[in-house]
């Protein structure tokens, strides 16, 4: 397998935020010495500011609660950085967390950034801190923002009730398209792994409720070649989900075919389900309007 591994061919051209989850990857696979993926990973981490885990990875390789002098004097640096950026982007991000505030600059249009800095003490100096401050976070392995957008990109998939944001995600998936990414990603997703089977059983499920809409009478053959399951294992499949899921459906074993009873909304349905978000949109938008009357009001 490590014959055709293509991590060090394409890990010279990316971050190296983004090396470290292949190295993960290659580890639980057990694709090279384990020994040989801690030193790979404490050589990645030397260029970043992550240097508590490179800590904690050079005490697993060598068994011992010491670490080197420069690791020490490293992590001080980093600690030290960390504070003065976090001090000087201060007053930036508590004008931030005040909500009353943030609602009157979204109010008035009129709000420049010397009013800020007359008002709240915000210039130049503390956007520019906010941005370095926020920079430093990602260096120094803080990816929870990059964490949430994965989980939202797979839980489409996992999800059964996915039906209203499926389209949304799929105008995305359009505008956002790389086919070279996504081949990569459908070939190696080293980020998915753990749930696997989870997302094969929910992609299948949801392979079969949108070919189940298009045809009525449906070929077992051609279906299970399109579950990549073999005949046995597609017809057991498809029991055991119109068994679970209450489907108006049955399977003629003669014609070795599945039946589906067609039950489309009808037109009202249809023109509900278009509608109804009209009325949330309504007091959203009244909403803005009495917060903007008020804001002149009060000037």
């Amino acid at each position: 397998m490590a014959t055709y591994d293509l991590t060090p061919r394409i890990a010279p051209n990316l971050d190296r935020h983004l090396v470290f989850p292949l190295l993960e990857f290659l580890q639980e696979r057990q694709l090279y010495p384990e020994e040989q993926i801690f030193k790979s990973k404490i050589e990645l981490l030397s260029k970043t500011n992550m240097v508590d885990y490179a800590m904690d990875i050079h005490k697993s390789l060598y068994h011992t609660e010491d670490v080197p002098q420069d690791m020490i004097e490293r992590r001080a640096e980093v600690v030290a950085r960390l504070k003065a950026l976090e001090e000087g982007a201060a007053p930036l991000v508590a004008f931030l967390q005040n909500v009353n505030a943030v609602q009157e600059l979204r109010a008035d249009k009129q709000y420049n950034l010397q009013m800020l800095n007359d008002r709240f003490q915000i210039g130049p100096k503390q956007i520019e801190a906010l941005y370095q401050y926020a920079k430093f976070q990602f260096e120094c392995g803080n990816y929870s923002g990059a964490a949430d957008y994965l989980y939202l990109s797979t839980a489409f998939m996992v999800n059964k009730r996915r039906r209203p944001q499926f389209k949304d995600f799929i105008k995305v998936d359009v505008i956002l398209n790389d086919p070279f990414l996504g081949k990569r990603v459908e070939d190696i997703n080293f980020s998915t792994v753990p749930m696997r089977d989870e997302f094969l059983e929910n992609a299948r499920l949801f392979i079969f409720e949108t070919y189940c809409r298009i045809h009525q009478r449906i070929n077992m053959g051609v279906l299970a070649e399109k579950l990549n399951l073999n005949y046995e294992e597609a017809e057991r499949w498809i029991v055991n989900l119109i068994r679970n899921s209450k489907l108006d459906a049955k399977i003629d074993s003669q014609s070795g075919t599945v039946i589906m009873e067609p039950n489309q909304p009808n037109v009202y349905e249809q023109l509900i389900d278009h509608t109804k978000a009209i009325s949330g949109r309504t007091y959203k938008l009244v909403g803005q309007l009495l917060e903007h009357a008020h804001a002149q009001a009060a000037r």
